[in-house]
């Protein structure tokens, strides 16, 4: 989804600046923790929604690592992008904060660099593809292109791991008042066009899972016209988590 990246890039360098600290200068839970890196191989995949920017608006990663973390499953996050600022400890265990998130970048952008991404990171489990074509819809981009590019990402990792499975969202709406008639027509378009790519592209080795964000989801879970909030966060990681569980049993 989109950012103001001027103010992102202003803010960027106050938290690489706070990031860059030595670990004496960590509080004690944070340099007392440990990795839980290891188990199956789940990568955050999408724009801002995943990379989020905490103090301004948040991602769902933190949330879910931390239900995943009480739900005592061995897993990883994984991705080539990290982020700049910390993240408190939850059970004495660091945040894994690996991903794919890249604020701003449409389906185009992800379908022209996944494969260097899978293949910088290798093994690859589960995918949550978060928001796909959410950037391209607000930028105007043409609804044919949206598809085919959401269809070329999945081939993509597909092919890069015949056996994975990818949870798919059907996007969350941005506020009401930021929401004109065109969005909401092209919401509930992508909405229905998500599960349709889910069943076409499912294969008998590799799952395409549907995970609906948008039934149920209000302005009060917005941090702005796009970006979830703390209880946003909450929402989508609760259920994406619904969906992981099965899967990690």
């Amino acid at each position: 989804m989109k950012i103001n990246f001027l103010n992102i890039s202003l803010l960027i360098f106050v938290l690489f600046s706070i990031s860059s600290c030595s670990k004496d200068d960590e509080s004690d839970g944070a340099s007392k923790c440990v990795p839980i890196e290891k188990g199956t191989k789940i990568m955050p995949l999408g724009a801002s929604r995943v990379q989020g920017f905490p103090g301004v608006f948040e991602s769902y990663r933190y949330e879910l690592w931390k239900d995943l973390v009480d739900g005592a499953f061995e897993f990883d996050f994984v991705g080539t992008n990290k982020d700049l600022w910390q993240y408190e400890s939850h059970k004495n265990y660091c945040f894994d904060n690996d991903h794919e998130g890249r604020g701003g970048w449409t389906a185009a952008q992800i379908n022209a660099n996944i494969e260097t991404w899978l293949k910088s990171v290798g093994d690859v489990d589960i995918v949550l593809f978060s928001s796909p074509g959410g950037n391209d819809a607000l930028t105007g981009a043409d609804f044919n292109g949206i598809v085919a590019n959401i269809n070329a990402i999945i081939d993509k990792i597909q092919a890069h791991n015949p056996n994975i499975t990818i949870i798919v969202e059907q996007l969350a709406p941005g506020k009401s008042s930021f929401m004109t008639d065109a969005y909401k027509l092209l919401f509930a378009q992508m909405k229905t066009v998500i599960a349709q790519i889910a069943s076409s592209q499912t294969t008998t080795t590799s799952k395409l899972i549907v995970v609906d964000m948008a039934t149920g989801f209000t302005d009060d879970l917005l941090a702005d016209d796009i970006h979830y909030n703390k209880a946003g966060a909450e929402f989508i990681a609760e259920r994406y988590y619904n969906k992981l569980v099965p899967l990690l049993n």
